[in-house]
């Protein structure tokens, strides 16, 4: 049997635009001092040095959201992972201008970070707006399949909440049918205009408030896991 991990690697582009020297400054000297270690079990304790609860977030692009959670809760402990350089220096700026000590970082593959937390360890996973694949022959490069989802679900404690967002339709109605095949997951929806209404502590990123600017509608997703 194949690593579930193994359908869902990182296509695309690493950077954008070049970084200024201040951002370049920010990445040579923070992100190494709250970055995920590379090798060995991935825990509170570790990160933290504490029993905090612990939040992951899959692709936080320029890390408004990952911020925004972090100031909220600031007894708990955040996990941000993004393959992009330029999205981690925009979570860096955030971290350092909220001088937020209550996250961590990593640069690359959140599957691979993730495989490393002991089971039932996390409160929170949240996929917000991920790369919707949207032609039918690269729907396994989606992060919503099962493959993905049954790792998500075992670092999930019972009773933790995943979190998707999304404004692309056709990933909507793919989420919506991979979710209702799983019995580990509970929607939390209970009228049929929840998931069109943004949630308590949910803040709006540039990215979605961009979204609604081209007219496009954008759906909310919360999971209790069983």
């Amino acid at each position: 049997m194949s690593d579930p991990a193994s359908i869902r690697r990182l296509y695309g582009r690493r950077s954008g635009h070049k970084l200024r020297q201040g951002q370049a400054a920010l990445l040579e000297d923070l992100l190494p001092r709250i970055a995920v270690p590379e090798a060995g079990p991935i825990t509170s304790q570790s990160l933290f040095g504490d029993d905090r609860p612990l939040h992951f977030e899959i692709g936080f692009g320029s890390g408004e959201h990952l911020a925004y959670r972090a100031d909220l809760l600031p007894d708990h402990g955040f996990i941000g992972c993004e393959p992009f350089l330029n999205g981690v220096v925009g979570a860096l700026l955030h971290l350092r201008d909220k001088a937020l000590g209550n996250v961590r970082l990593h640069m690359g593959d959140a599957l691979r970070v993730l495989e490393r937390l002991p089971d039932a360890s996390l409160r929170f996973v949240y996929l917000l707006h991920p790369d919707p694949w949207p032609k039918a022959r690269h729907a396994k490069r989606r992060m919503m399949n099962h493959g993905p989802l049954d790792i998500i679900a075992a670092k999930l404690a019972p009773g933790g909440e995943f979190r998707l967002g999304t404004d692309d339709p056709t990933y909507c109605r793919w989420s919506m049918m991979v979710m209702n095949q799983r019995t580990d997951f509970e929607w939390l929806a209970e009228s049929a205009s929840d998931f069109l209404m943004r949630p308590g502590g949910w803040p709006e990123t540039r990215y979605e408030a961009k979204a609604r600017r081209k007219g496009h509608e954008v759906w909310y997703f919360r999971y209790r896991r069983a």
